[in-house]
């Protein structure tokens, strides 16, 4: 089956079954291996993805379910200005160790930040409370997130 979103930015189609997971059409039909998959039950968060700006678990959401609509995966999100604030928010705040989980991260930093430009700590840390990570302990992933605030995001 014929299913046509927006990636990135840009209109693509893909002939797949429509119940083929949006994490496996990303990381094998279309070569973006940015997007992680860690638990494969929507769980951990290695996986996120933005549809129409809010964060998906690409894992669980059947690839149907994105025809029409706009997906922003890391590699599309590199481009933009908010990503710079972010990823650099994360760097000065040792918010990434491995980097497994980092993609991620940032696409839901963006997505809190978008919704809450200014969010108190509690608030960023259940805004995240999706994703996990095995290396840095929460605090400095909270500390990028609210330094990306202070400096604010372009939307």
């Amino acid at each position: 089956m014929k299913i046509s979103f927006i990636l990135n930015k840009k209109n693509v189609e893909v002939d797949v079954s429509p119940s083929m997971r949006l994490l496996d059409v990303v990381r094998d039909v279309l070569g973006l291996t940015g997007t992680k998959e860690g638990c494969g039950e929507g769980e951990c968060g290695a996986c996120t993805v933005l549809v129409n700006d809010e964060p998906y678990n690409s894992c669980l959401t059947p690839i149907i379910n994105v025809a029409n609509k706009e997906v922003m995966t890391i590699e599309g999100f590199r481009e933009t200005k908010s990503y710079r604030i972010i990823a650099d928010a994360f760097a000065s705040q040792g918010g990434s160790q491995c980097g497994f989980c980092t993609p991620g991260m940032i696409l839901a930093t963006y997505a809190v930040l978008k919704k809450n430009p200014h969010p108190s700590e509690e608030e960023a840390r259940l805004a995240l409370s999706g994703n996990l990570c095995r290396c840095t302990g929460y605090q400095a992933i909270v500390d990028a997130v609210m330094l990306a605030a202070k400096k604010g995001i372009e939307l």
